[in-house]
């Protein structure tokens, strides 16, 4: 153990400087009053991000874990056909998650790199009501109704 403690040490000294932790109270919300992106909203969003992957990894376990149990022989076509089509569901469902958790892995490292909170199309902040309402959205809410009426555009050619 205490050598996983030294290599941790060492990884943290060779790299960028430690913040110190940012005091969050409970009802803390980002408000368009405080400047940007500051110390506070950026912590509020990275412990948003955080725990909706932690609830999703928790999700992900609960499902492995019910899959493994419910590998049973079930005699009945028709059962059997329902059990099936409950595991085709839940792992669609599981894989959608998983694209999830790395939409949000990609938003925490625009959190550490320091480009979180801007459009990746104009570099215009996106409104706090919508990172809080989708806190894995890359641009601003024009610049996504400009790229969906594109695509729809050429989806219908």
């Amino acid at each position: 153990m205490s050598e996983l403690n030294t290599t941790m040490d060492v990884s943290r000294d060779e790299g960028a400087e430690m913040k110190a932790e940012t005091f969050l109270p409970d009802d803390y919300r980002p408000a368009e009053d405080e400047p940007f992106m500051n110390d506070r909203q950026v912590e509020y969003f990275r412990r948003k991000l955080l725990s909706w992957k932690d609830d999703l990894l928790a999700d992900t376990r609960d499902t492995i874990e019910g899959l493994q149990d419910s590998t049973r022989n079930i005699p009945d076509v028709a059962d059997r056909a329902s059990e099936e089509t409950d595991r085709a569901l839940e792992l669609r469902t599981r894989d959608r998650q998983r694209k999830l958790v790395a939409k949000i892995d990609s938003a925490i490292r625009r959190i550490d790199e320091g480009e979180y909170g801007y459009c990746e199309v104009t570099g215009e902040p996106i409104s706090l009501k919508r990172l809080d309402a989708r806190p894995i959205a890359t641009m601003s809410l024009e610049a996504q109704e400009r790229h969906e009426r594109r695509e729809k555009v050429h989806r219908d050619d």
